[in-house]
């Protein structure tokens, strides 16, 4: 049985000099035979790291000489909604520079966070969302969609963002520039972390997205989460980590890593009853499907 972890900070990973090769060494004893590195960094100076991982030795999962025994790797790269005051001329070239590499094959994360204070205003994360949206297309590459609400956010946040709805700006956006002809039609991408509801699943899915599913499937108050994995066709579910955070249960509040993807795929395969072998198969197939350069 083989996964593939749709979704980790694997540059995050540098707390030793051997940190993030113990991760992987980890993942792959764990199952975990491909991860998708996300190219966000501290933001567009950093984006480029995912990449540098995942071209190093090929991103086969092999070193030299020897086994097996890591993963295969692939990257994105993207600028995050907090950082969108960030997404200039320059960060964009470089972006597109990026993404035009073999090993990048989305442009991501990318979308709308109204959850923090300290975020962008609204119609500055839209303008980059919008213009990451538009490189994507150009490159032909599907796209990694952020999106958090200020549902659950702090008063502050609240005051700030007002009666805005993340989901429903994004997916009006996604519908404008996204997935009409000229654009990214045919394209589509995944729904990073998928915490939304029902209907928003449903419409994401009309839209031509994947729901990846987390770590916060798992959690107790995570009931919206499940209903929506549970109803989500089969060609279109992922599993992945968002790590190194969002450790499933029963390691909720650790440091989160690809090989823990374990976790959420046998709750997701109990969800939708089906063995954990059959999860592995459905959604590896999934991944390479939207990502045919990966088969």
């Amino acid at each position: 049985m083989a996964l593939i972890d749709s979704h980790a900070h694997l540059d995050f990973y540098n707390e030793t000099p051997t940190e993030r090769d113990e991760v992987l060494r980890r993942a792959y004893a764990a199952g975990v035979h491909t991860v998708l590195a996300i190219g966000i960094g501290d933001g567009p100076a950093t984006m480029h790291q995912a990449l540098e991982i995942a071209s190093s030795n090929g991103g086969d999962g092999l070193r030299q000489g020897y086994p097996q025994i890591y993963p295969q790797i692939y990257a994105s790269a993207g600028i995050h909604p907090q950082e969108a005051a960030h997404a200039t001329s320059e960060a964009l070239d470089k972006l597109a520079a990026l993404g035009a590499q073999e090993r990048c094959i989305a442009v991501g994360e990318i979308g709308l966070d109204y959850y923090h204070f300290d975020n962008p205003d609204i119609d500055t994360q839209k303008e980059a969302f919008i213009a990451q949206m538009r490189v994507a297309a150009e490159l032909r590459k599907p796209i990694l969609i952020h999106c958090r609400t200020s549902e659950l956010a702090t008063p502050q946040a609240k005051e700030k963002y007002g009666r805005a709805d993340a989901w429903e700006d994004l997916l009006a956006l996604i519908g404008e520039h996204w997935t009409g002809p000229g654009y990214g039609h045919g394209l589509g991408g995944i729904m990073h972390c998928f915490s939304g509801t029902v209907d928003q699943a449903e419409r994401s899915l009309a839209a031509g997205f994947h729901l990846s599913f987390a770590g916060n499937l798992t959690y107790p108050k995570a009931q919206g989460i499940r209903d929506a994995a549970v109803v989500a066709p089969a060609d279109r579910i992922l599993v992945e980590t968002d790590a190194p955070f969002l450790a499933p249960i029963p390691l909720r509040g650790q440091r989160n890593e690809p090989a823990l993807v374990v976790h959420t795929a046998a709750a997701l395969a109990e969800l939708r009853g089906i063995s954990q072998e059959e999860l592995a198969a459905v959604t590896t197939a999934n991944f390479k499907n939207l990502f045919p350069t990966t088969r």
